[in-house]
């Protein structure tokens, strides 16, 4: 920052030597002088204007009327008033970059609408003209319900999702996951992330795991790679993400969902849990319990992420809801085969 408005102020100074070295023009008689606008109006204008003041120690929080942890509180560039970070809806976990406004000063606007170029692109959909390469899902689920009852009871499959049929209703779930990525700043990622300042690739080994990892079966390993290929081709699990005043931005389901049914992969960037023990990000999952804790690791999905980010169990909101769990991550080893 500081070089590029050092440069900018030599390009002013060379500029003003030259207009310095010309003759200079007298104004004509017929050319009114240049009048500037007050202040006044330049602020009326404005969408908002950031003016610092020199004392801040009597701001309160708005909602629950108290001074008190004045390091929680987050002020608004264009109302300065103040919010406690655990008082707001939903909650702020950490200090936003840049300019900040209230949910009042916002104007709640927090759904986005994308194009169906822009959706492509964010999403880097792969373009398939090969319709053999397609998957028949009717097919895989006839040839499921041939085996015999006796293995299902003995070990039950996992089912891949099914993608709504009308491709608008599909580029519409997507937008709606593009639009809630934008909000939290992230980038779209179906794969887990490593970098030389978290974890590296070789930390994450199912032999480390303390006591054994299970393995994904060779048949829920195709499952797994049909939902992949599905995903690349831009045809994603039927749910919408929505914005909740208390929860923020959860899932909600966009069409009937069988039981045992793979939703997505959850994504981020992984990093040692010894690293992440104050880290203040609500969505950390657990990738793997290593026999030395310090070489356990999380996925921290606050800058990369997919839908799974956004998920906390779907339709919970009723007390019939509740009795039952329609949601489970489970961790495998996936790279056996």
């Amino acid at each position: 920052m500081a070089p590029a408005t050092i440069m900018a102020g030599a390009r002013r100074l060379v500029s003003s030597r030259r207009r310095t070295e010309a003759p200079r023009r007298r104004p004509s008689p017929s050319t009114p002088p240049k009048k500037l606008r007050p202040m006044s109006e330049i602020m009326a204008r404005a969408k908002y204007a950031v003016v610092e003041r020199a004392d801040y120690s009597d701001i309160i929080c708005e909602q629950c009327g108290s001074g008190e942890r004045p390091g929680e509180l987050l002020l608004c560039d264009k109302c300065d008033k103040g919010f406690h970070m655990r008082c707001l809806r939903p909650i702020v976990v950490r200090i936003p970059i840049g300019s900040w406004l209230c949910p009042k000063c916002s104007g709640h606007r927090r759904v986005r609408t994308f194009s169906q170029k822009r959706i492509i692109d964010f999403f880097k959909i792969q373009k398939s003209g090969d319709g053999k390469k397609k998957c028949n899902l009717n097919q895989d689920t006839r040839k499921r319900r041939r085996r015999p009852l006796v293995l299902l009871k003995k070990r039950r499959r996992l089912l891949p999702f099914i993608p709504s049929e009308d491709p608008n209703q599909r580029l519409k779930q997507m937008g709606t996951l593009a639009s809630a990525l934008t909000a939290m700043q992230m980038e779209f990622s179906d794969d887990l992330t490593y970098s030389s300042d978290m974890a590296p690739r070789s930390a994450n080994q199912a032999k480390f795991e303390n006591g054994g990892m299970q393995v994904l079966s060779r048949e829920d390993m195709e499952t797994l790679e049909l939902c992949r290929s599905m995903s690349r081709r831009g045809e994603c699990p039927p749910f919408i993400v929505v914005f909740d005043s208390c929860e923020g931005y959860t899932v909600e389901a966009d069409a009937q969902i069988k039981d045992m049914t793979f939703i997505a992969e959850y994504t981020g960037d992984v990093d040692y849990i010894k690293n992440r023990e104050n880290d203040d990000c609500d969505s950390m999952m657990t990738l793997l319990l290593a026999t030395n804790p310090s070489e356990s690791l999380v996925i921290c999905p606050d800058k990369r992420g997919n839908i799974a980010r956004f998920i906390n169990g779907i339709n919970n909101h009723t007390p019939e809801g509740k009795k039952k769990q329609n949601c489970k991550c489970v961790r495998y080893s996936v790279n056996e085969y």
